[in-house]
């Protein structure tokens, strides 16, 4: 490729920052033992949260997933679906029960009550009687009381207003207004002037005069004196000092993850050398080899034999089974005698043919003949 080929990030993480100019060789000389202190310190720690991470990751993955798809399967059994089947069969039901119940004591009595009594009381009883009151007494009453104020009482009503505001204009008004005008207003006008010459002014002079300044100088006193030097503390001291401990933290936490990995990668291939791959070849090489040989030659043999007797015991119970049997109807028929059996006769009772046995005759002279068909059969040809 002709293009330049681009650097690679240190792992998950890019290169440090550059450092800001001006940091000295004294930093310089001091960063590298620094980092070298604090990695030792810092290495400890990373490996102990690496092996807690990788625990926490492996109990996750090997105990508390199945732990909570265990619960999660047990609370849906033991408790969401009885709690469903209990809401859809019982409570359900129960509730629309219950609602019917309430709907037919509570709602429709009062339903009734209101639509059937409390409705026309109220609209034949009061509604009704008030508007006629209304119509045919209270309105013409107003109207006849509202001309005798127009025409009678309202011309004395306004010479007898127009008297008694004159009288309370020269008790209250007049006395109010001579005195706000004649005595507070120039004493309001003495008091402004006496503020503004004897307060207002000297504080506005002795401000700008004597407190201005004096502040002016203690504030560049604390500036000089205070800020500066914490300023220049900040910049050349802390400044440095804590990027320098955060840099070195930073190095000390990679490169000891580093190591920590290195160190976990040397244990599993430790443990898979010492431990995995022994068990492995142990168990593909002599415990295969011997579970086969057990399983083909000891177990199947004995699972056969064991099937060979069992069918061998079987048979001889049934055999003996059918032996007694045997024995008791043979002692039945002793004791007993042979039973008799009962021969089937027609289903219409005709004499003249039987189907009996070899002792009985298959023919009657003395009767009529009967049909070579039995009814049955004829019945049967006549529905087809």
């Amino acid at each position: 490729m002709d293009q330049e080929a681009q650097p690679t990030p240190y792992g998950k993480h890019q290169a440090p920052a550059r450092y800001e100019p001006g940091d000295g060789c004294l930093t310089t000389l001091v960063r590298i033992p620094v980092r070298i202190v604090v990695l030792v310190f810092v290495l400890p720690v990373r490996m102990v949260w690496d092996v807690l991470v990788a625990g926490a990751r492996g109990a996750d993955r090997v105990l508390l997933r199945p732990l909570g798809r265990g619960l999660a399967r047990l609370f849906d059994v033991l408790v969401a679906t009885p709690a469903v089947w209990l809401y859809r069969s019982v409570l359900t039901p129960l509730g629309h029960a219950l609602r019917w119940l309430a709907t037919a004591l509570l709602v429709w009595p009062w339903v009734g009550l209101w639509r059937y009594v409390v409705v026309p009381v109220v609209r034949y009883g009061i509604a009704v009687p008030l508007g006629w009151l209304y119509a045919a007494v209270l309105t013409p009453l107003g109207h006849g009381l509202g001309w005798i104020g127009r025409t009678l009482l309202a011309p004395a009503g306004r010479g007898i207003a127009r008297a008694l505001g004159w009288v309370l204009t020269a008790l209250f008004v007049w006395p109010v207004v001579g005195l706000w005008k004649y005595v507070l207003t120039p004493l309001g006008h003495a008091l402004t002037w006496m503020a503004r010459n004897l307060v207002a002014l000297p504080l506005m002079w002795s401000y700008r005069r004597l407190l201005t300044p004096l502040g002016h100088g203690t504030v560049w006193l604390l500036t000089v004196l205070l800020v500066v030097p914490v300023v220049w503390t900040y910049r050349r001291i802390l400044a440095p000092v804590g990027r320098e401990l955060l840099a070195a933290f930073a190095m000390g936490w990679r490169i000891a993850g580093f190591i920590s990995r290195a160190v976990g990668r040397v244990l599993a291939w430790l443990a898979w050398n010492l431990v995995g791959a022994p068990m492995i070849w142990a168990y593909r090489r002599v415990c295969t080899p011997v579970g086969h040989f057990v399983r083909d030659h000891v177990l199947a043999p004995a699972r056969r034999a064991v099937l060979e007797a069992g069918r061998a015991a079987r048979s001889a119970l049934g055999a003996a089974r059918e032996t007694v049997r045997q024995a008791r109807r043979d002692a039945w028929r002793a004791l007993a005698g042979k039973r008799r059996v009962a021969q089937p006769r027609e289903l219409n009772g005709s004499a003249a043919r039987r189907l009996g046995g070899e002792h009985h005759a298959t023919t009657d002279p003395s009767a009529a003949p009967a049909p070579e068909i039995s009814p049955l059969t004829a019945q049967a040809v006549k529905r087809g």
